[in-house]
């Protein structure tokens, strides 16, 4: 159908795992793409549905819960709080932002289960899977870790190989091992219902590979042929897991296993339709069960199989559901080059830049946008950020904005002056002001955000080049009228450029509709050159963007480094073991807690300090090679522990009688080994 014959939209945006905070690869996958399509759905006075939610089950909630030592539920109410409250603070407008621990998720989830059970649709299977002998559990595909037999990679998991993004299967991992206890898991049978895939194998190449073989992106298209034209073809699936967090599966004989994350969670966006729609008071079946809905899932690529393939084959089984109209996945954004993880910390977390930079939500969704991974994998760094906010938004767009507001004020008293007679310049600029819209328009009808927001940025420089080119600030001198003229273009330029890059630029448009008392303007209004009265008053200029110093990206950068540097040193391997020793040799080493008196630099030597120590026994000298770790004046007074029956060694014409213990880190830094209570000088350690 085309845009003209839907009557409303249903967009969705994949449900983040609330294990976890969002961070900038969130962002550019997915949730800044639907909000521009939805900001531009609404100016275009459509009816529309945004909706998402947080993804509250699964395996990723139980590891998470484990490794802090709490429950599920304390994990996802702490993190589905985070999200929501960061997607707002960043503009994300969610009709409505649900959770799947909601009754209503839990019973809409629980009734399409029950419906395909009841038609026959699940092979009831008993097969072997991974138990932990240990932990006396199955285990679920993310609790087991091995080799991936595609690439190699040593920490794959056992659905999935995030290296080279292979799907997998647990029996298929090179040594498995339990991420409960690290042991080798053993093959258990279990029973479990699976969804034939198979048999909608040729209403997904029809629908998929047919009817949206021109309009969907060609990396969807791509993974869904290696899906659906693979050789051994599409398999059954499993849509139950042995685990007790999530939603029981609603059947006899199903005791402590709960739906496959995969089946319940994009149900999600259905349950989240019924809350919103409940809260207004009207039906919620029309965005979901009628024909003249568009359906559009906003997801990251490693999302593509299950709302391409999976979800659909689960909606065409159940019957009376629309389905989508495009899936405009993206791919991965990498970070600073390397890959986001949020195991390693290597991201840049939406809440702490909405607290670094708060007044900067614009900045970040332009820059993610600008470089957007619609196509392959992209990189966001420091520096990019910075330079595309000083040389794009503030010399460009907020240069403009201002530079049209400040002369109205000064050459006018802030009224917008009268259009007079139009020059050659004048009319090519109207002309250009009419045509923009249209091609923004199209580009995010296509799902080309990133090519429409470069014509929003052309729109600016268009309206720049204008100014440059009649020189007002020259023309007032001799012609007031023409100036007139050339500031009222200039403003209704403005007013424009604010209509077609709300979408892309909320805070900002929000800011010059403020300055020029304008609201309730639509797309329908862009292109006119008469949004603006004669005679209107608008207010003093607002500061649009500000320039970002090379020190504020340097703080973010030396953040990052650091990180790298702890994830260098929580993954160094210790140094090796030793010769055993017997335990007569051990007990010849006489160690004792001993008191430093004095603490002074050896002459000529970096590394070296001479300390003289109480060991209880009497007063030794001893040289230490701690120079470059600790001052002087910070071992005085300091209990340490010494080998005090080392034989003394000549070192710089002194008598070294001893040696002082420490603990050398990782990344190569000592540290003292002192005991954590005061000790009497000459207690011995054992």
């Amino acid at each position: 159908m085309k845009p003209s014959e839907f009557k409303r939209y249903t967009i969705t945006a994949a449900l983040p795992y609330a294990n976890g905070p969002l961070h900038i690869g969130h962002l550019a996958g997915c949730y800044i793409p639907a909000d521009i399509y939805v900001r531009y759905l609404r100016s275009q006075g459509r009816d529309v549905a945004f909706v998402g939610g947080s993804d509250e089950h699964g395996v990723a909630i139980t590891i998470k819960a484990r490794k802090e030592g709490i429950s599920p539920q304390e994990v996802v109410d702490r993190y589905h709080e985070l999200m929501k409250k960061s997607f707002q603070e960043f503009g994300i407008s969610f009709d409505h932002y649900s959770r799947t621990s909601a009754k209503i998720h839990h019973e809409t989830a629980s009734g399409f289960f029950r419906d395909l059970y009841d038609k026959g649709e699940f092979l009831e299977q008993t097969t072997e899977q991974y138990f932990d002998e240990e932990a006396g559990q199955f285990l679920a595909d993310r609790y087991i870790e091995g080799t991936c037999p595609k690439c190699g990679n040593e920490h794959a998991y056992g659905d999935q190989c995030e290296r080279c993004g292979s799907s997998l299967s647990p029996t298929e991992l090179i040594n498995p091992k339990s991420k409960l206890s690290g042991n080798t898991p053993v093959l258990k049978e279990t029973k479990h219902w699976f969804l034939d895939l198979a048999k909608y194998t040729d209403f997904l190449k029809n629908w998929i590979l047919v009817d949206h073989a021109q309009d969907w992106k060609n990396n969807v298209l791509g993974q869904c042929r290696s899906w659906l034209e693979a050789g051994d073809g599409l398999q059954a699936r499993s849509m139950t897991r042995d685990m007790d967090w999530g939603i029981p599966v609603p059947v006899e004989g199903a005791e402590g296993k709960v739906l496959y994350v995969w089946f319940d969670a994009p149900i999600g966006y259905i349950s989240s339709t019924k809350e919103w729609a409940a809260e207004k008071g009207i039906d919620w079946e029309p965005y979901w069960r009628s024909e003249d809905t568009k359906l559009v899932h906003f997801i990251g690529k490693d999302n593509i199989v299950f709302h391409c393939i999976v979800f659909p084959a689960i909606l065409k089984t159940h019957g009376g559901y629309v389905l989508p109209d495009n899936v405009p996945a993206n791919e991965f954004l990498n970070l600073e080059g390397d890959k986001i993880s949020t195991s390693r910390n290597w991201a840049v977390w939406l809440h702490e830049y909405l607290e670094q930079f708060p007044d900067k939500q614009d900045v970040l969704r332009y820059v993610l946008t600008a470089n957007a991974p619609e196509t392959k994998d992209n990189d966001f760094t420091w520096k990019d950020f910075q330079s595309r906010n000083n040389s794009e938004l503030v010399a460009i767009y907020g240069n403009f904005v201002n530079r049209a507001v400040v002369l109205t004020h000064k050459f006018f008293d802030g009224n917008v002056p009268g259009l007079g007679t139009l020059n050659d310049l004048d009319k090519d600029a109207l002309e250009a002001l009419k045509s923009f819209p249209e091609k923004i328009a199209a580009s995010i009808e296509r799902y080309r955000f990133r090519e429409a927001l470069s014509f929003v940025m052309d729109f600016a420089r268009t309206g720049n080049k204008y100014l440059a080119e009649t020189e007002p600030w020259k023309t007032i001198k001799e012609d007031r009228e023409r100036t007139g003229t050339i500031l009222n273009i200039a403003l209704n330029f403005a007013a424009n450029l604010a209509i077609v890059a709300e979408p892309f630029l909320p805070f900002t448009s929000a800011k010059i509709f403020g300055m020029f008392g304008l609201q309730g303007l639509k797309w329908e209004d862009a292109g006119s050159h008469e949004l603006l009265q004669t005679g209107q008053q608008i207010f003093e200029a607002a500061l649009l963007f500000d320039k970002i110093e090379d020190a504020t990206v340097e703080a973010q950068i030396q953040k990052l480094m650091a990180t790298k540097k702890q994830n260098e040193i929580s993954n160094a391997v210790a140094e090796p073991m030793k010769d055993i020793i017997s335990y007569e040799d051990f007990a010849k080493l006489d160690m004792r807690v001993v008191k430093v008196l004095t603490a002074e630099p050896m002459p000529k030597s970096k590394k070296l300090l001479r300390l003289t120590v109480d060991t209880g026994l009497g007063v030794k000298t001893v040289l230490s090679g701690v120079a470059e770790h600790f001052q002087p004046e910070d071992l005085i007074g300091k209990q340490v522990t010494m080998l005090i029956n080392l034989a003394p060694r000549k070192m710089m014409g002194i008598d070294s009688e001893g040696m002082i213990l420490m603990a050398e880190d990782r990344d190569g830094s000592l540290r003292l080994l002192q005991p954590n209570t005061p000790t009497s000088e000459g207690s011995t350690i054992s």
